[in-house]
């Protein structure tokens, strides 16, 4: 799941050295933060959010367990 997600945001962004996937496992769920360059947040975030909700969709539609959902988050950067 981890290196399928990071080839779906490589194909994303601009700037793919950038990308950062933390993976965060608790009782009873899954977190997954993404980290990347400033410019691309919002090619990750979408129009309204759509591309960050296909994504969710297709994450947890392959983790296929309802008991231990995936909750996937943008880390925005902040500045310098």
């Amino acid at each position: 799941m981890h290196s399928l997600l990071l080839n779906i945001l490589r194909a994303l962004v601009q700037v793919p050295e950038s990308l950062e996937l933390v993976e965060v496992k608790g009782d009873s769920t899954t977190f997954l933060e993404i980290r990347c360059d400033p410019q691309d947040v919002g090619s990750i975030i979408g129009k309204n959010g759509k591309t960050i909700s296909a994504i969710r969709v297709l994450i947890n539609a392959i983790t296929s367990s309802p008991d231990h959902p995936v909750i996937i988050e943008v880390i925005e950067p902040t500045g310098p």
